[in-house]
């Protein structure tokens, strides 16, 4: 990296640079000679450069560096985040999304690229999937724990920030390309993927390698699927425990990712430099579900039967999520002022065009005999007549438009200057950054049902004519799955003006604004071996959203506005123990917005009972304190250990508000609602190690480990109708898990290099029920994932890689009230890669 973008790029605390042996697909020269390639290819290499970076840090960070040839370990960023202390994933169809940081959930934290925020393409999250990442855009990945005042607090458990490739990450002309074939062994489907980056340096004016330009592409078409069993937590508890209902559902799934970025970077003169950051990413995802179900006359248990009514039903999907970050900046050295300034547009869209949200086939009568076995992973026991689509026939459609947009403009301004303070090195910074954010989300859905009273006879609608082959479901007896043009093509047909849902419509959707101004004063000192950073952060807020709701048939314009302001004080001190020794202690505030879908604006009242969002809701906000120590053990080593403690009030939950104010009269008022306070504290640990003093070939082997645990305090209030009363309980802060770990062995030499890693989490909290129904909470249970990677170079630029991942075949399971009872079941199988990658330093 160029000297003169050490500030754009920021270095931090990577506590976890352990973290990084266990992230980084391992790469070693090809030659016994090849010093200079060993420099910066390679486990130990790259492992070395973060810990050097750790040493000069001011906040507390975590970190993930794309390899030698510009290659991050994982096929997203996602998964690469995962291996970090304190960092889990949620997952989706076995692939890392969204990311949770110290316990607090996506939607907690932030994330930039290239030091602008990215907003989110869904509808009502701020969290934002980082699939849609591809891996080869991506320089590095860097997780903030720790705020200093400069830094938007828009973070409760950290900040992700993105940084794409310079042309001043390599010496002179490199360039890289890689192609790669998965194996998904649910679906026995080969997938392709190829990637590839260029950067060089050249010579503009007087300069001498000045000017840089980088660039990097990736494409991928993933086939895969899962296979799924759930209840949705269905299970009466009255009576021992009993179930209501249980569902099967086949995921057929397509993924393509595609990314571009281009960067350059212009060093003007000894004191001036600018840049350019531009990335663009397309995820585009075709899913098609086919389920089946029953729903029981009477609750069983396992091994019991009785009458149920069936149905299948069919989803068919096409989504298509775009990212786009622009960013414009440069730095000015006046004397011992220093000036940054930096603009930037992001914009993030989700776009799902006309599909079929739902085409559902009732039972003609109900099925006899039918059951269930196993509650943990329940299977239907029923009879052939449930697999003959002649005693199906079709009772809705349900056809779904949705686009959404979320854009980010702002600019930014910091200014900072050195001086001598009775005879410390000091600096003082101070500055300001204008954020303009806007989310719309538009709707449109169609119900087709009755299709009877529209000409359609019981021959059409029966399901022998939407029929498609067998359901490949490795769970159970399935039976034929359902054509999506079939019944694309019979409400073609039909006068689509007829079914418009203007409900289901208009409530949808909304216009959401926030601006926020911001102003910082910063101070730097250092006194021997400690240095201090002290400062205050001003945050000042204007909402507003706009939309429609309904009362008893009757349609209402909504609109909401407010306003907040907040001072954050922040406290950084680092004291250098020894040589090889440092303590490091902050004290930090941070402020979150809650989500879109919680702010959304629309409502639906229906006599005494009504669902809505609450534009209203406070802001949460959090103290945070951490202190911590790491030791170096020399080349490619540490150990560490910190503790951390968030003091956080206003956090969001799921809220019945029935029988209080304004809906006293109400039997159910579901909404979101701020509670009081919640408390989550925790330990990080991290250790890692090259064992190069050991006689070949031990001197090739690392060792990496890392572990949080943590544990959380919260509480809930709501209505009881039964008691007629406001009860509360206790509850784990969602999406917190108790502990988080990771555990890599590698070994590598001049042209070998293998890992084995895992990553361990803990059962955490994933949605709250009802106040006094405990027992319906629902729960993510623990995983663990296990991969092995090994990569072996054919000549010192060929590389040949091989990649197994989820070894284990770890399934995704949620549970209701405890471990024995499903709500959701689903496999997916491991996946096996092989790639080569050509490389030119």
């Amino acid at each position: 990296m160029h000297k003169r973008h050490l500030t754009a790029r920021r270095a931090g605390f990577h506590i976890s640079a352990l973290a990084l042996a266990i992230a980084i697909t391992p790469l070693w020269a090809a030659e016994e000679n090849a010093t200079e390639h060993v420099s910066v290819v390679g486990q130990a290499a790259s492992l070395d450069q973060a810990l050097k970076e750790q040493r000069r840090s001011d906040s507390v960070e975590s970190v993930v560096h794309a390899d030698g040839v510009a290659q991050l370990p994982d096929q997203n960023a996602a998964e690469a985040l995962q291996r970090l202390p304190g960092v889990s994933v949620e997952r989706d169809q076995g692939e890392g999304r969204f990311v949770s940081v110290r316990g607090l959930g996506p939607d907690l934290n932030a994330v930039t690229i290239n030091g602008t925020l990215v907003p989110s393409p869904e509808s009502d999250r701020r969290a934002v999937a980082l699939d849609v990442l591809p891996a080869e855009l991506v320089q590095s990945l860097t997780v903030v724990k720790t705020l200093t005042p400069d830094m938007d607090a828009n973070s409760l458990g950290g900040t992700i920030e993105v940084e794409s490739l310079s042309a001043f990450d390599h010496k002179g002309l490199f360039y890289t390309g890689s192609t790669e074939a998965s194996y998904d062994d649910n679906t026995e489907q080969t997938s392709p993927k190829f990637s590839g980056a260029v950067s060089d340096r050249f010579s503009l004016g007087d300069g001498t390698d000045n000017f840089g330009v980088a660039a990097a592409m990736s494409w991928q078409e993933r086939d895969f699927g899962s296979d799924n069993a759930e209840t949705g937590g269905a299970w009466d508890f009255e009576d021992g425990a009993r179930l209501e209902r249980l569902e099967q559902r086949d995921y057929d799934i397509t993924r393509e990712r595609s990314g571009l970025g281009l960067n350059f970077d212009y060093q003007a003169d000894d004191y001036s430099s600018y840049y350019l950051r531009t990335l663009y990413s397309r995820f585009k995802d075709t899913e098609t579900r086919n389920a089946a179900g029953v729903e029981f006359a009477d609750a069983q248990q396992p091994g019991e039967s009785g009458d149920a009514e069936g149905w299948r039903e069919l989803k068919d999907r096409e989504e298509t999520q775009e990212v786009q970050s622009y960013v414009l900046g440069g730095e000015r050295l006046m004397g011992q002022w220093t000036l940054n300034a930096q603009a930037g547009y992001s914009e993030s869209s989700q776009d799902t065009p006309g599909h079929i949200a739902g085409a559902t086939f009732e039972g003609n009568d109900d099925f006899a005999d039918a059951g269930f076995g196993d509650t943990k992973k329940p299977r239907l026991n029923i009879g052939d007549d449930f697999y003959n689509p002649s005693n199906f026939s079709l009772d809705e459609v349900e056809w779904a438009e949705e686009d959404t947009t979320d854009t980010e403009k702002n600019i930014k301004l910091d200014l900072a200057r050195d001086y001598d303070l009775a005879g410390h090195a000091a600096q003082v910074k101070f500055g300001g950054k204008l954020s303009r954010r806007d989310k719309d989300n538009d709707t449109d859905i169609w119900t087709y049902e009755d299709l009877g009273d529209y000409g359609l006879t019981d021959e059409q609608l029966s399901m022998d004519q939407f029929t498609k082959g067998q359901v490949d479901y490795s769970l159970d007896r399935f039976g034929p799955g359902l054509s999506a043009s079939s019944i694309e093509g019979l409400i073609g047909g039909l006068d689509r003006s007829e079914f418009y849902n203007e409900e289901e419509s208009r409530v949808n959707d909304f216009d959401m604004s926030e601006d926020i101004n911001a102003a910082y004063l910063m101070h730097t000192l250092d006194i021997d071996d400690l240095r201090i950073i002290a400062g205050m952060r001003y945050e000042g807020t204007e909402f507003e959203a706009k939309g429609t709701g309904i009362r008893d048939g009757d349609y209402e314009a909504i609109e909401a506005k407010s306003d907040y302001h907040h001072w954050l004080p922040g406290l950084h001190a680092r004291y250098q123990l020894d040589k090889n020794t440092q303590l490091r202690a902050a004290i930090t505030n941070s402020v979150v917005r809650p989500t879109f879908g919680q702010l959304a604006p629309g409502f639906v009242i229906d006599g005494d009972e009504a669902s809505f969002g609450n534009p209203t809701l406070d802001p949460l906000e959090s103290r945070n304190f951490d202190l911590g120590i790491e030791h170096y053990l020399g080349r490619a080593g540490v150990v560490s250990a910190f503790v951390f403690y968030k003091d956080i009030e206003n956090f969001v939950y799921n809220a019945d508000l029935a029988g209080t104010g304004d809906w006293i009269d109400f039997s159910e008022a579901n909404t979101f609602a701020n509670g009081d306070n919640a408390k989550l504290w925790g330990l990080e640990l991290a250790y890692s190690q090259k064992f190069d003093w050991l006689a070949a070939p031990w001197n090739g082997l690392l060792l990496g480990a890392n572990a949080t645990f943590s544990r959380s305090d919260a509480s809930i209030s709501g209505y009881d109708a039964d008691s007629g009363s406001t009860l509360e309980r206790d509850i784990d802060l969602p999406f917190q898990s108790d502990t988080v770990g990771n555990l890599m062995l590698g070994w590598e030499n001049d042209k070998l290099s293998l890992r084995l890693s895992a990553n361990y989490k803990s059962d955490y909290l994933y949605e709250v029920a009802s106040i006094d129904d405990k027992q319906h909470d629902l729960h993510v249970d623990d995983q663990v994932f296990v991969d092995f990677s090994a990569g072996y170079f054919l000549t010192k630029e060929l590389q040949l890689k091989f990649e197994a991942q989820n070894l284990t075949d770890e399934s995704y399971y949620v549970y209701a009230g405890n471990r024995s009872y499903n709500a959701q079941y689903e496999e997916y199988g491991p996946t096996y890669k092989l790639g080569l990658t050509f490389t030119h330093f």
